[in-house]
Parts: C-alpha cells; structure tokens; sequence
C-alpha cells in the first residue's frame, strides 16, 4: 500500500476505516513543499506541520518560542507540496488560550492547507475541542507527554505510568472523544495504557512512544532521518531508517512506511513498559 500505490487523497473517514480493518498508517511531520512531496509520493497518510519546527529548524530548546505566523508560514509551504496526505498542523503555545483566539488561529491554519488542528492537553481541551468540531474543524487531541507543557511537567518525561494518572487519561481520552475529537494523539506512554486508550475508543489514535498498538506510528522527519546534532541523546522511540536504504531519503521514507504499515516499527526496544 505505501509508495505511491494508493492515489486518493486521505481523509478521516479513511482513517477511520484504517482502525476498523485493523490497517496501522504512517505519520510524519514536514515543514517545507520539498519533503511534503516526498513525504506524500512516500505513502504516508499524515503529515504534521508540528511546533518541533521551534527545536529542528528554528535552534530553539523547546516549542515555546513558536508563533502563529511560523505555523501558518509552514503550513502554507507543506501545503504546497502535499498531494493526498491528510495534513495536520499544531495550533502552538497560548494560540488556544481563549474562545475566540482558537476559533481564529485554527481558522487560519485551515485557510492555509491544514485538514485538521491540533491541540494540546487533557480534558480541558474539551470546550475548545466542542467548539471547533461544531464549526466544521477537525481536532486532534494530543495526550501524554505535551511539551508545550514541559515546564509543569519537569522535564521530558513518560506519562501515565502511575495507575492513577493512567485512569484518568483514560477518562479524559473519551471526554475528548465525546467533545468531538477526530483523532487522539499519545506521546511517550506505556504500551499498556496505550493500547488500552486504543481499544476503548472508536476514533484512531497516533501513537509516538507509545508501544505498536496504536492505529497509526509518528515521528519527526529529522528524527528518522537521523538529522539530529550529535549532543543531543535521541529520546527511545527514535529510528533512523535512512542507513538501511539504498534509495536515499526517498528510500527511508518508504521503508519507514513500510515498518509501521507491517507492524515492524515501534519495536519493542523502542517501547516503554
């Protein structure tokens, strides 16, 4: 199903019929038309323009520092370049703080290209996440590790681990379903709760760092590239596909595809237990 085999363009429906074929799709973030052309001839099904562009492209040590104006500058780009991927892109840090501040930034991420939005955060997010769906805006709800939150939460942390944090994510996880969410995004969280999350709700959710159970993989495109400054020590879940690819980057990109649509990747070294 990966390179280039498949010519419709994504959709939720067609993810939402991936979870109930039990079908794993592959996600990716892309910041520019170049790689979002690659990305999607890839097969991959989402890409993400993800507020890691603060750490990845910008130097930053976090996601903090991106604005509104970066996020709609490289949604305009990928969008672009994008041909039948669903494209999501992250409404960044305090561009949700109010009603009428997330109807207006998620607008203007839709105006630009994206499909959908993403928030991050638990069951607060469901008001927001209510008022966006009702005006025709996908949501995709992002749990766990948030790190637009990393200074509440100490540090790049795994999530859920204690039983009481995992029930409650689990409780806050169908509120936001029930708000109207389309997708559910779980990053860094045992493979046990994640799969459970999985399970107990009908719509698909995105794992990273979060085990093989998920309905869909995603990691950063420097990340599985291994574009990555050498001082930096790469968080578990971390794969760099392009040393087994004989194509290049375009190569990688298909390979990386291919591990997650077979259920190959996350391997069990990348997991947390």
């Amino acid at each position: 199903m990966s390179t280039q085999s498949r010519k419709r363009p994504v959709t939720l429906n067609t993810l939402g019929s991936y979870k109930k074929q039990g079908k794993k799709f592959a996600c990716l973030t892309a910041y520019d038309a170049g790689f979002a052309e690659m990305e999607s001839k890839a097969g991959i099904e989402v890409i993400l323009v993800g507020d890691s562009l603060g750490m990845v492209l910008q130097g930053h040590d976090s996601t903090l520092p991106v604005t509104m104006d970066d996020m709609i500058y490289h949604t305009r780009c990928v969008s672009r370049g994008n041909d039948i991927a669903l494209l999501m892109a992250d409404l960044p840090f305090m561009a949700y703080a109010s009603e009428p501040q997330t109807l207006e930034n998620a607008a203007a991420l839709m105006q630009v290209g994206a499909q959908i939005v993403k928030l991050e955060g638990g069951a607060w997010l469901a008001e927001s996440t209510r008022l966006l769906s009702e005006r025709g805006i996908p949501v995709c709800a992002h749990m766990g590790l948030t790190p637009q939150s990393i200074n509440r939460l100490g540090g790049y942390r795994v999530q859920g681990r204690d039983p009481k944090q995992a029930e409650k994510m689990i409780a806050e996880a169908k509120i936001l379903e029930s708000a109207g969410a389309s997708i559910l995004l779980l990053e860094c969280v045992p493979v046990y709760l994640a799969r459970e999350i999985t399970e107990a709700l009908a719509i698909p959710v995105i794992g990273i760092g979060a085990g093989p159970d998920t309905d869909g993989q995603i990691m950063v495109v420097h990340d599985m590239l291994g574009i990555t400054p050498a001082d930096i020590k790469l968080p578990k879940f971390v794969k760099n596909f392009l040393p087994e690819s004989t194509a290049g980057i375009q190569g990688a990109l298909s390979a990386y595809v291919d591990a997650v649509q077979q259920g190959k990747f996350p391997a069990p070294e990348h997991c947390f237990t």
